[in-house]
């Protein structure tokens, strides 16, 4: 089966992501993802894949799991890991409106990641439609939480991906039209800072301001960043009344480092901010964590097979490992062969710019459609 035969259309794929991206689906609104996941599952059994609701839990939205037909199911197969949340609020589609500007398409979540989404179940629908068995059952997994560090779907993920032999993320593709082998290890933190109040203009002297101390936090923690490991603060609350010093201020940082070892050590010296100062008390606790991703023989190997399809159809497909977290950390670390990166090629993700490159709907579905097919 030669995927350049297949008759990818991105007019019409683009015709059907544009429901996918007008149905709005930030992480924090269970609701809103859930009437995403509702949209896929209904696209899904359309294709004849048996779908399975899983609840969500930790106030997410649930999951859906699709198994596809086939005389091998049940077996080991391809596991195929998206997640359909994304970090735009609900209205971001008035700033950000569905427009195809040349050969760019904007939209909220277009690119991260649901592009790639919607191109994976493309090539799955062309690979049906041309009557073709592929070697291995195909299942695919819909999760709500990714864009904050997959606190409550790593244990479905990690376990759906044991079942398998191969994971494909089609997280988007990289700028050189490059896919993702490994990732960074990523650590998040929680931050608190508790002084004493006081009347701001009465007796300020008396009070002891938590925002005060915050602000000196982020100044330490961003100095702490080498070519190691990383540190930033990207969310930060204090304060109520202007005419009082604030008793709270909380944040939340984020950690990223290439080497297990080195995000380590940065836990340590982030967790040693924790303390007194000028009567007042920061504390530091660990959020959720991605394990680093290196790869190994499996990962290559399953790299060189896609970079062999790619070839085929007239692409280079160079390969690295990213920064920035996705779910292919967990079946990475796991040892299971993962690629991620099959998406959209695009940019300007978690932005007002968000866009994708329309003609990388085609040509990613077609490698993705060849990796489908020859998988085995």
């Amino acid at each position: 089966m030669n995927p350049a035969n297949l008759p990818f259309d991105s007019e019409a794929m683009l015709e059907g992501l544009r429901g996918w991206v007008e149905c709005e689906s930030p992480t924090w609104d269970a609701s809103a993802v859930n009437r995403m996941l509702d949209i896929a599952a209904r696209d899904m059994a359309i294709m004849g894949a048996t779908i399975e609701r899983i609840a969500g839990r930790q106030g997410f939205g649930g999951v859906i799991r699709a198994r596809f037909p086939h005389p091998k199911q049940g077996e080991p197969g391809i596991l195929i890991a998206g997640h359909m949340d994304t970090v735009h609020p609900v209205g971001t589609i008035e700033k950000l409106k569905w427009r195809r500007e040349g050969s760019k398409c904007y939209g909220p979540g277009i690119y991260d990641m649901k592009g790639g989404n919607y191109l994976s179940l493309e090539a799955i629908r062309q690979l049906a439609r041309a009557a073709f068995t592929t070697p291995l059952p195909i299942t695919v997994l819909f999760t709500p939480d990714e864009e904050v560090g997959t606190p409550s779907t790593r244990d479905i993920i990690e376990a759906e991906a044991a079942r398998n032999k191969y994971v494909l993320v089609p997280e988007p593709g990289r700028a050189d039209n490059g896919v993702t082998t490994g990732r960074y290890a990523i650590a998040r933190f929680n931050l608190e800072a508790t002084g004493r109040p006081s009347h701001a203009g009465a007796t300020l002297s008396a009070g002891r301001s938590a925002i005060r101390e915050m602000a000196r936090q982020i100044l330490a923690i961003d100095a702490m960043t080498t070519e190691d490991c990383t540190f930033s603060v990207g969310v930060v609350h204090g304060g109520q009344w202007v005419n009082c010093v604030a008793t709270t201020a909380t944040g939340e940082a984020l950690s990223m480092a290439k080497r297990q070892a080195d995000l380590d050590r940065g836990v340590e010296r982030m967790l040693a901010l924790s303390g007194t100062t000028n009567d007042v008390a920061f504390k530091v606790t660990r959020g959720v964590t991605r394990p680093v991703w290196e790869p190994g023989a499996g990962t290559m190997a399953l790299y060189e097979k896609a970079r062999d399809i790619a070839r085929s159809l007239g692409a280079e497909l160079p390969h690295a490992s990213s920064g920035g977290g996705s779910d292919g950390n967990f079946t990475g670390a796991m040892g299971i062969p993962t690629l991620d990166g099959l998406g959209v090629r695009g940019g300007n993700g978690h932005t007002l710019e968000e866009y994708i490159e329309v003609e990388s709907l085609v040509e990613r579905g077609r490698l993705m459609a060849g990796l489908l097919a020859t998988l085995e």
